[in-house]
């Protein structure tokens, strides 16, 4: 069962892709629902989400007869079958095995699956892994054993699969950053005071008017070492690209997040210095358009500020909207851009 913020969200959306995974049940009027049925939305504080028909009918509540919630399409059912089987597997499946049990062509299957998930089954798969993975590195006594654990066939597999991502090396997940050196420092700057974090893989924390306790309530385990000879460098570039923003993707970053979060941030770091986009056009970049809340979310998660420039989106029709550290700081980043 997803979580409460997640289904309402869907629900307002009326997205298709979570039809299948819960329903909405109206306790003022007794029905339940798809999360895509085109009825009109009811209040919040009238709703309770059930994870299928089943556990709706005995809540007391009845279908909808306009959405059907109890008729899952055939599309759906192949899409969870799916689903299933790719959790069920030691091993990735091929893409014409999917397909072939649901009696669809690869490339038809392909474009269902995506169309109810977001993601092509291997992507899904490989996000499955890393999940995983995450979870296993939180509680397994070595990475190579949390590696075996998340379904991978060896470490060399494991990398791979990660190459390229944003993400901390799988040393920094395990319990707090246990065994991880980070480096640190506040620094002064026409923005505030500004913290940067970094391992030795690159920028883990950037953020304004926060300390060392910030680092120590994501990172408890970890050993915080403030300056440092090597780190005085990469904070140089950092302050750097604060205070005369340009192009700065060559900052390295070590930061992790969902594979939405992630695709998110990659869409940040490509809008040009001195422009902006709303959170409608960061959802569609990402290939979720009707996710635009979902963007907000992804964008207010960034832990990496300025670097992942989450300060270059704003609301349609021009408003500011929200950002972390105040709309003043973020005005004046936009400010700095657009000389």
């Amino acid at each position: 069962m997803i979580a409460d913020d997640e289904a309402w969200h869907a629900v307002l959306e009326r997205d298709r892709a979570f039809d299948g995974r819960f329903v909405t049940g109206v306790l003022t009027t007794g029905i339940y629902c798809r999360p895509s049925c085109a009825a009109r939305h009811p209040a919040r504080g009238n709703v309770r989400f059930f994870a299928d028909g089943a556990a709706a009918r005995a809540a007391g509540l009845r279908p909808c007869k306009r959405c059907s919630p109890d008729d899952v399409s055939r599309d759906e059912r192949a899409v969870l079958a799916a689903i299933a089987a790719i959790k069920a597997a030691e091993q990735p499946l091929a893409l014409a095995a999917l397909a072939g049990e649901a009696s669809y062509s690869p490339s038809h299957f392909q474009r269902v699956f995506a169309r109810h998930t977001g993601l092509s089954p291997a992507a899904y798969a490989r996000a499955l892994m890393a999940e995983r993975a995450a979870q296993a590195l939180s509680d397994e006594g070595s990475v190579t054993e949390a590696i075996y654990a998340a379904g991978y066939s060896g470490p060399s597999r494991f990398y791979e699969a990660n190459e390229g991502r944003l993400g901390m090396a799988p040393s920094a997940w395990v319990n707090g950053g246990k065994g991880s050196a980070i480096h640190w420092a506040v620094v002064e700057t026409t923005l505030g005071a500004m913290l940067v974090a970094a391992t030795d893989k690159g920028v883990c924390r950037l953020s304004f008017n926060e300390g060392r306790d910030a680092l120590e309530a994501r990172f408890p385990q970890a050993e915080l070492i403030e300056g440092g000879t090597a780190f005085a460098a990469l904070l140089r570039q950092v302050v750097d690209a604060v205070e005369a923003p340009g192009d700065f993707g060559h900052i390295p970053l070590d930061v992790k997040g969902t594979a939405f979060q992630e695709a998110v941030w990659r869409e940040l770091r490509r809008i040009p210095p001195g422009e902006t986009r709303t959170y409608a056009e960061l959802a569609a970049a990402v290939g979720k358009p009707r996710a635009v809340r979902a963007a907000g979310s992804a964008n207010g998660a960034n832990n990496v500020a300025v670097l992942i420039p989450c300060h270059r989106v704003i609301r349609t029709g021009g408003g500011l909207g929200g950002y972390a550290y105040g709309l003043e700081i973020k005005r004046k980043l936009l400010e700095k851009e657009a000389k």
